[in-house]
Order: structure tokens, then sequence, then C-alpha cells
């Protein structure tokens, strides 16, 4: 995944999270995942992210992998 792409997820995930009112520990619960790394991929230079993991988020928010992505 570029870094655009990977900035572009961080973006549609804070506005994710935002829009339910979740701060970012409660998503990283959500979708089990490590506070920290989730942290990271909300942040100014994220990681490149694994399919499992954006499941796991899409699963977070209560949305198809494919809304997740829509970038």
């Amino acid at each position: 995944m570029s870094q655009t792409s990977r900035l572009l997820l961080a973006k549609r995930l804070r506005q994710l999270r935002q829009r339910h009112r979740y701060t970012q520990q409660a998503v990283a619960e959500k979708a089990r995942l490590d506070y920290k790394y989730y942290q990271s991929i909300e942040g100014k230079r994220p990681p490149n992210v694994t399919f499992d993991s954006l499941e796991r988020l899409a699963k977070a928010f209560g949305i198809s992998l494919s809304e997740l992505l829509k970038l």
C-alpha cells in the first residue's frame, strides 16, 4: 500500500471513529488490535496494514471491507 493510500485510510478511519463517537482505545478493543498499533494506523506515518487488521476494523465499525476501503 502506498504512503498516499495509507494516509487516506488513516483519514477514513478517523472520520468513522468520530462519526461513531469512539475513542481510539474503543476501536482498538472492538477490533481486537493493540491500542498503540491502532494509534499508529491513524497517525501521520501509518504502517502497512494487514488484510486481517482491515477486516477487523471493518467489523468494529459494522461495515463491509469494501465500504471501509472506499477511500
